[in-house]
């Protein structure tokens, strides 16, 4: 992904800060953050409690409560991440920011609106292979350690179903499964694919 600067000050101003993965970048409204290494995901929560994926940045990309009306909002490593905080005072370019949130929740949205819980799935699947994944030789490698719940949070569904589900394509040979909730997603044409 090619990404403009955002900043007008020197990279050597900048301090990078580092996050072990399941911790929290601090929000402010003074700052964004943009992702150097590893993944981060965003997220809210509904009255009940119910977590509500907003998106996945690696990267290059941006993110902070600024660019957010959600409260709360959390802003959670997948991984461990590397991330330079970028103060409002130095922000220069935040056009192709914007852009790339609104083209990764129309993403998201698309990827909802499927009616069956496999072809959301795959869908997904799909999408994080093009953004996170890395070629291997039966496919794309999908090493963000997601979990079945995190999994079924950015679906609206349960974990139960993410793993049967999960377990079904792993049968069909869609997927390969791999330790610390690694997949490799096969070269499968999913256009002429019928989940």
């Amino acid at each position: 992904m090619s990404v403009t600067p955002l900043l007008s000050i020197r990279p050597s101003e900048i301090s990078k800060h580092q996050f072990s993965r399941r911790s929290l970048l601090p929000n402010s409204q003074l700052f964004l953050w943009q992702i150097e290494t590893g993944v981060v995901r965003t997220l809210t929560w509904l009255e009940d409690g119910s977590p509500v994926p907003l998106g996945m940045w690696g990267p290059g990309d941006v993110v902070g409560k600024i660019m957010s009306n959600c409260d709360p909002y959390q802003i959670e490593c997948l991984t461990k991440v590397e991330a330079i905080p970028l103060p409002t005072e130095t922000w220069y370019n935040a056009r192709d920011v914007l852009l790339d949130h609104l083209q990764q929740a129309e993403d998201f949205m698309l990827i909802r609106g499927y009616r069956k819980v496999d072809a959301m799935l795959f869908h997904l699947l799909a999408w994080l292979a093009k953004k996170f994944g890395s070629q291997v030789k039966n496919g794309q490698l999908i090493d963000l350690g997601l979990t079945h719940q995190d999994i079924a949070e950015i679906l609206g569904t349960t974990r139960v179903t993410i793993t049967r589900a999960l377990n079904n394509f792993e049968q069909k040979g869609i997927i390969n499964r791999l330790s610390v909730h690694r997949i490799v997603l096969h070269n499968v044409e999913f256009l002429d694919y019928q989940i």
